[in-house]
């Protein structure tokens, strides 16, 4: 259940990610197997942190429930790939959320002063198994169909535009949006510089009011992140490489069925990003964040989780991202990378946004850099919206640690 949100606590000793990599996300990967492509992105990862076997002093891994893939803890089989044998492993598991939770809880190792450096990695390999009849009621076909995660939340999108009012645009405004982000992002799965409002508009209606291009794909593909101590950090920075300080962590869950749930802004999200900003110091998060990647698996959960996330008012996401101030060039850019709309290895998603928002203050975003970032968010959900995780990277140490 979601704890008390109220109050600043400590996030230990400081800690900030030395390097990221990433596999270039498709369909289907057949040319290599789960620990190849685990190995794409720590090979990667490492290479960006400039560090090699013997720095790393754990490993911890993340992936969505084991049916996804129809292998029973891979971790274990693949501890070789992972570098993982004689040194600890752990597995993190939060559903869709599980990347960014991986990253906190790799995270938390070294900020505990347990560890110099840990490697954090997440994956899914979607095309060896089928997510989308995983994720159905246990019998499908029945009348309605609640096939997928689509099925599950297409109700909770159209009580949002019922409720606020939304004019049913918006959810085509954030899929072209993401989609063009997408096409400059050479990692992306989908890539569609040519998409529209109209098109996607006038494109197939799979679960009402949701349609075809406002959806995220099914991907293969991993994500890999090194996070160091202070000492493992200022030898990057005396490199003349930037690093990412972790500025601020947090998790929050809630049951998926207690009475007076708010399936449209969860309190377990609003309780997680209210203890973020304030282990932050930030007090008006729309100012102070310079970008952010949000975890939008359908395009109108960018303006449901801009209110949970405090970026605005409760019923006024809509009006923010139709204003363009989520945009690029807008003043909170948000999924500069194109998102979980472009790219969704549903175990690597999280981890993803948490690697991208890193990349974003290290300067090494390339084409979809946004000038100037010094602070940016990275954010995950999973569930029915039940698990939420979240945290705040900065180019500058936390002025608590300085």
């Amino acid at each position: 259940m979601s704890a008390p949100a109220s109050g600043t606590h400590s996030s230990g000793l400081p800690a900030a990610v030395l390097g990221t990599g990433q596999t270039h996300h498709v369909s289907r990967r057949t040319d290599v197997s789960m620990a190849g492509l685990c190995r794409e992105a720590i090979d990667a990862a490492m290479t960006d942190a400039g560090v090699g076997w013997d720095d790393i002093d754990a490993v911890i891994v993340g992936k969505a429930p084991d049916l996804f893939e129809g292998v029973m803890m891979p971790e274990l089989m693949m501890a070789d790939a992972l570098g993982a044998v004689g040194k600890p492993l752990l597995r993190v598991h939060t559903a869709g959320s599980v990347g960014g939770s991986t990253a906190v809880v790799a995270a938390s190792h070294v900020q505990s002063g347990r560890y110099h450096r840990v490697l954090a990695v997440a994956w899914e390999k979607q095309s060896e198994s089928n997510a989308m009849w995983a994720l159905s009621l246990p019998v499908p076909f029945t009348a309605p169909v609640g096939a997928g995660a689509g099925g599950y939340f297409a109700p909770h999108v159209r009580s949002y535009i019922r409720t606020t009012g939304a004019p049913e645009h918006v959810g085509a405004m954030v899929a072209v949006k993401d989609r063009l982000n997408g096409s400059v992002n050479p990692h992306a799965h989908l890539k569609q510089p040519d998409i529209t409002v109209d098109k996607v508009l006038q494109g197939q209606m799979l679960w009402d009011p949701i349609r075809f291009d406002e959806t995220c794909p099914s991907s293969d593909g991993a994500c890999a992140i090194v996070i160091g101590d202070a000492e493992a950090a200022e030898a990057v920075e005396s490199a003349g490489r930037q690093v990412a300080w972790v500025h601020a962590t947090s998790l929050r869950t809630e049951p998926g069925t207690y009475a007076f749930r708010n399936y449209r802004n969860p309190q377990a999200g609003r309780d997680a990003a209210a203890a973020l900003w304030a282990e932050a110091g930030i007090t008006n998060p729309a100012e102070e964040i310079d970008a952010a990647e949000i975890y939008v698996p359908f395009s109108w959960f960018e303006p449901m989780w801009l209110e949970n996330l405090g970026f605005c008012a409760e019923g006024e996401g809509w009006r923010m991202t139709e204003s363009g101030a989520t945009a690029r060039d807008g003043s909170l850019p948000v999924n500069p990378s194109g998102g979980v709309l472009c790219s969704n290895p549903i175990g690597a998603s999280g981890m993803l946004r948490f690697a991208e928002a890193a990349r974003q203050v290290m300067n090494r975003a390339d084409e979809h850099q946004i000038p100037g970032a010094r602070k940016a968010l990275g954010h995950a959900y999973g569930g029915g919206s039940q698990y939420f995780s979240m945290w705040v990277v900065g180019t500058d140490r936390p002025e608590r640690h300085s």
